[in-house]
Parts: structure tokens; sequence; C-alpha cells
């Protein structure tokens, strides 16, 4: 049975897995993989709304994934904790791997 700690733990993890499961979240993450953007850009680059993009940093960063901070007017966010990206690698990994699944599946009818 689980203890108390690690159910708070999965819960939590949980929270990130969430707020972090949007194509467009995972686009704004790639796009900040490198350096701090303001808002204006990463709307840009993800090709959406200044104010739509607003509403995925929000979550992001409430969920602990950004941190941000004003400059001037422009609001500007980077990643709180870069290695978050790892995830989507093990993740591709696991796409790779159902699509070689899928080859010999295909094969074999």
């Amino acid at each position: 049975m689980l203890n108390k700690q690690r159910k708070i733990l999965f819960e939590k993890q949980a929270e990130i897995a969430k707020a972090i499961a949007h194509p467009l979240r995972i686009a704004i993450l790639d796009f900040l993989k490198n350096k701090e953007q303001c808002v204006c850009d990463i709307a840009a680059y993800v090709g959406s709304e200044q104010s739509n993009v607003s509403r995925h940093l929000s979550v992001m960063a409430k969920a602990g994934v950004l941190d941000c901070r004003k400059d001037g007017l422009k609001v500007i966010y980077k990643l709180k904790t870069p290695c978050i990206l790892d995830c989507f690698s093990c993740i591709t990994t696991c796409l790779k791997q159902q699509a070689d699944e899928n080859v010999k599946f295909l094969r074999a009818i």
C-alpha cells in the first residue's frame, strides 16, 4: 500500500504532467529550451494569439515548470528546471519503439 508521502509525490508529479500535456505547451517548452523569451516572441513562434499563449504559460508557471519576470511592458518566461525536457526525449523513444513495432506488424501481415 502506498504511504502518504509517496501518494503526495505522485499527485504532484501528475499536476506537472497535466500542466505540460498539451501540444502548444510542448512547443512552448521546446522554444524555451535555449533561452528565456517574451510572450510576444513565444506567440509568434507557436502561431497563436498572445492571450491564448499567456493562459498556457500561466498554467505551466503555476505548476512550477516556468519562471517569469517583467521587463518593462514585456513578460519574459524561462524554464525553471530545464530537465523537464528530458521527459520528451523519453516519450520520443517510446514513439520510435511503437513505430518499429508497427512496421514489424505490417511486414508480418
